[in-house]
């Protein structure tokens, strides 16, 4: 099996990279090549697979064709530009974004020969917009009010029809905010999430733009990791028709956060959070969605963590080798 990831130098590519290199296979197939793009070079690991890196903006004219030329057997689509810089900077967003997507699954189309790969694409909680009702189920429908959400839904209804005309054989996952991710902070209006968590447990400082009342739905990257293989390799079958799936995640505030820190590292940790409220990310957060119920996605097998205090553990035991700096 050959395995395309676009994105693959971010967090989430970079993880489900290492698993299949540990796995050494998806599903009961053996993996036996992976190619690597992004626009920064991605670092393949070492392993029997053969892997294959390529950097270069994949929205660029000819490139989405040169990924797929060999006709790889799995697309992971998670190349995207983040929410906070899609906002900032509108053609960015539409350009990597929409304008990408649209290359790759076109370019899959051109090849033509009953060619039909399993694209899984990454898409976002951030495609439905205010206003809310209390926990947002399957039937609620799209109505994004940022353009990060707006590219993203607009990709879901392409790769629905796409799939619906059989050009690939496509699954959207909308990923719950992913934290506590690893490394520096990056342009995600969403950061913040990771942010109150990660530096506390390294020792250093952390800023806070929004009240502790803000509600969201998470998911840890472990899980991310998770809903991406079993979207891999799910019988669509089952899926049918409407292809894109809310992904399940947990429920919490940003006080409930600063709670399980609290549990897991002590208040020497929360005292390094500093209040710091930025208009700008507060307006932005304050149009998405809180919690969901993400029921068909739980009947189809993909499941997220217990609880927060579970995703703090995983990443101390995942980043800092089950030890703290407190």
């Amino acid at each position: 099996m050959h395995i395309l990831v676009t994105g693959a130098a971010g967090m989430v590519g970079r993880k489900f990279v290492e698993r299949i290199a540990r796995d050494g296979h998806l599903g009961e197939r053996a993996v036996t090549q992976m190619t690597l793009h992004d626009v920064v070079p991605p670092i393949a690991p070492t392993g029997s697979i053969i892997f294959k890196t390529s950097t270069s903006d994949f929205a660029a004219p000819g490139e989405a064709a040169n990924l797929v030329a060999e006709r790889p057997d799995v697309i992971i689509h998670l190349a995207a530009v983040v929410s906070g810089e899609a906002e900032s900077d509108f053609d960015k967003g539409y350009h990597v974004n929409f304008d990408g997507t649209y290359a790759l699954f076109q370019a899959i189309r051109a090849i033509g020969d009953h060619y039909r790969p399993r694209v899984v694409f990454s898409s976002s909680i951030a495609v439905f917009g205010a206003p809310f009702p209390e926990a947002i189920d399957d039937e609620f429908f799209s109505t994004p009010l940022t353009s990060y959400g707006t590219q993203k839904a607009m990709c879901e209804l392409l790769l629905a029809d796409y799939s619906r005309r059989g050009i690939f054989d496509g699954i959207g996952i909308r990923l719950p905010t992913i934290c506590v991710r690893p490394g520096k902070p990056n342009k995600a209006a969403s950061g913040f999430f990771s942010n109150i968590i990660r530096e506390p447990l390294a020792g250093q400082e952390a800023v806070l733009p929004v009240p502790t009342s803000v509600r969201h739905w998470a998911a840890s990257p472990r899980a991310a990791v998770g809903f991406i293989l079993h979207a891999a390799t799910i019988d669509s079958a089952r899926v049918g028709p409407r292809r894109n799936l809310t992904m399940p995640g947990v429920d919490i505030t940003v006080g409930s956060e600063i709670e399980a820190l609290r549990k897991v590292a002590g208040e020497k940790a929360v005292k390094l959070i500093r209040h710091e409220i930025d208009p700008t990310i507060a307006a932005i957060v304050d149009g998405w969605p809180r919690t969901f119920q993400a029921k068909r996605a739980h009947e189809l097998g993909f499941t997220a963590d217990k609880d927060f205090e579970a995703i703090v553990h995983a990443h101390i035991e995942d980043e800092l080798a089950g030890k703290i700096a407190l």
